[in-house]
């Protein structure tokens, strides 16, 4: 009689877990924290192992719900799922008394755990905790109970559309009556079956296999792009960093294993849209894109070897975090219109990027970038998916796109004589079509000789990096971190943020005059000429003993070195946007409008054939003959 009752309830718990008993071989309480006993963990739990009977009745359970349902159901009404790169699918409100409504009958958290419909209010102690409490606004929740037909995308497995059926080899992520519900992911009768991980999950979930059940990296849709392309291989799909559990990274021991689970959440997120994770330690001043990044990326000690931390240098003076209704989104226009901002995912592609080991030559990007969108140097609006070139990436803010202010933050701005409508659109300075401009866009084509460009560019110590002086350069040439490790420093590659102005990663001095023509206020006479001088971002590719040596013009030494004039007085940095009959513009010269004025009523000119300009600059009048007006200002220069 023994061996039948034991031959019955083994049949009975088989029946109960299904195969995924055999699979775990859990050698302890299957059920874990939902028997709801003190020793399982829970934090509501009855003074007796009442086990199944909180949520199944074996004679009496709420009439016509099929498992024999105990737990009085919740009749609320929920807020689901949403966002705008998921706006066509839909949902329904989930079937009382079918699947996830008898999760939510706890889980919603607005019906008390053990109010039976069989045996009343059963005694209990505690109560639910805010991680397993959902509420009625699932926003921040995985999508389920979905309109059906379910919607195709790039994104996902041809089979949940075509076949109805995920592409979990185990054929344990699955979806019910089609759809995704609870259960797709969760066995409420097993709590290890993820021996690690231990959240109901019907399966081992690390290195991402129970999202790629349904999601798909690698699939190609003819004209639709896939926005986890280039996942399979990315450094957040094989990062062997550890994870400290104080972290909140997820469950498993490395950012690799623990793979989408890193950024996103299925429950709780704080985006909520696209699940992304909240900061560690809690971080509510900034946007959650930002703040899914930070716990890997702000030199805490979650992660062992600690990345680079990001967050120092944006902390500096950096690219500008969204604020107020300037939020960075998913489905937003490539070429940014009146909503600039610099998240992270603006300039990186959490997807595909892949950490940069090598510093390859310009222009193309590197690997920490691949992956992102950019804008055509071309006509400035046709969208790159994905960018080829790291000036396309750029573009996207700082082109033709409408909106784009001088911020006060970024230091001293030159006004240029020639400029286009558009100053801040950087296309035309750098177009093959400007008189002249840094290479950036195009090859270096001057036919005129270069007699000061080093054969490599200088570290931030003063040595020759590794880098050739080529035909081209990146932006991020100029526009750094101050202590990147591209050129000798210890920190994170690109335009962060930085202590010099205009994220320049070496100190450039901008000279100012009270009035255009008037006296100059800040002058350097014999200046630094090196790394640590005020024209050290010059210096990192111009020989500045070699400009001053007058072999490219000769007067260079009595500005530079006698006067102690900025380069940034007669010289533009990017190139020149626009042309004019009066300055030629050969060699970068655009004169700063706040500072040269005109002399008398002329127009400020420049004609580098005959090396003349007529213009009034601290307080000396410059004339079309090639004479000066040697007007003694009002603070003299003592030549030292």
């Amino acid at each position: 009689m023994k061996k039948i009752l034991s031959l019955a309830s083994a049949l009975i718990v088989m029946t109960i877990l299904g195969h995924g008993l055999a699979a775990a071989q859990v050698s302890s309480d299957v059920l874990g924290m939902h028997n709801l006993t003190a020793a399982s963990g829970a934090s509501i739990y009855s003074s007796g192992g009442l086990g199944c009977t909180f949520c199944h009745a074996p004679h009496s359970g709420i009439g016509g719900i099929s498992p024999l349902w105990n737990q009085k159901l919740s009749a609320q009404s929920y807020t689901p799922y949403a966002s705008t790169t998921y706006p066509e699918q839909g949902h329904t409100q989930p079937t009382l008394g079918i699947t996830s409504s008898l999760c939510l009958s706890c889980h919603d958290g607005t019906v008390g755990v053990g109010q039976s419909a069989a045996y009343g209010q059963l005694p209990m102690t505690g109560s639910m905790n805010s991680v397993d409490s959902f509420g009625t606004t699932l926003t921040g929740s995985h999508p389920f109970s979905l309109v059906l037909p379910m919607k195709d995308a790039p994104n996902l497995q041809s089979s949940l559309v075509s076949q109805g059926k995920t592409a979990d080899p185990t054929g344990a992520v699955k979806l019910v009556a089609g759809n995704i519900e609870c259960t797709s992911c969760h066995d409420p009768h097993v709590q290890g079956m993820d021996r690690i991980a231990q959240n109901f999950l019907v399966r081992d979930s690390s290195n991402a296999q129970m999202c790629l059940a349904c999601h798909d990296p690698n699939r190609v849709v003819q004209g639709q792009i896939n926005p986890l392309a280039g996942f399979t291989g990315s450094i957040h799909q094989t990062a062997t960093n550890q994870v400290s559990p104080d972290g909140h990274i997820g469950s498993y021991s490395t950012v690799g294993v623990n793979a989408c689970n890193s950024c996103h959440r299925s429950h709780d997120s704080v985006a909520p849209a696209r699940l992304l994770r909240p900061a560690t330690p809690a971080a509510p001043g900034n946007d959650p894109v930002t703040q899914d990044c930070m716990t890997c990326h702000n030199g805490g000690t979650y992660l062992s070897p600690v990345p680079l931390n990001v967050m120092a240098e944006v902390a500096k003076t950096g690219h500008p975090l969204p604020s107020g209704t300037n939020f960075h989104d998913a489905a937003e226009a490539v070429l940014l219109n009146n909503n600039r901002h610099g998240t992270c995912v603006d300039c990186h592609n959490p997807h595909a990027s892949n950490q940069t080991t090598q510093f390859s030559a310009p222009p193309a990007l590197r690997a920490s970038q691949a992956g992102v969108p950019g804008i055509s140097a071309a006509d400035g609006v046709t969208v790159l998916t994905p960018a080829i070139n790291q000036y396309e990436n750029c573009l996207r803010c700082h082109g033709t796109g409408t909106g784009k202010q001088r911020l006060i933050v970024y230091g001293y701005a030159p006004a240029r004589v020639v400029s286009a409508p558009d100053s801040l659109n950087v296309i035309p300075e750098f177009a093959a079509t400007a008189t002249s401009s840094h290479p950036v866009t195009h090859d270096r084509t001057s036919p005129l000789p270069q007699p000061s460009l080093l054969l490599n560019q200088l570290n931030q110590n003063g040595t020759a990096s590794a880098r050739a002086m080529g035909t081209r350069i990146f932006c991020t040439d100029c526009h750094n971190s101050d202590d990147n490790r591209e050129f000798g420093g210890t920190g994170p590659n690109g335009p962060h943020g930085s202590v010099n102005s205009h994220i320049l990663e070496r100190n450039y001095q901008f000279s100012q005059a009270a009035t255009p023509g008037g006296v100059v206020t800040n002058l350097f006479p014999n200046p630094i000429l090196t790394f640590t001088g005020p024209y050290a971002m010059c210096a990192k590719c111009h020989d500045l003993t070699n400009v001053v040596a007058n072999n490219s013009w000769n007067q260079h030494s009595l500005h530079i070195s006698q006067y102690g004039f900025s380069c940034s007085v007669c010289h533009t940095a990017h190139g020149m946007g626009a042309t004019s009959p009066n300055v030629t513009g050969e060699r970068m010269v655009n004169f700063d409008a706040n500072v040269v004025g005109a002399n008398n009523s002329a127009p400020i000119t420049y004609n580098r054939s005959s090396n003349t300009c007529t213009l009034m600059c601290h307080a000396i009048a410059h004339n079309a003959d090639g004479t000066v007006s040697l007007q003694k200002p009002a603070n003299p220069i003592k030549k030292k």
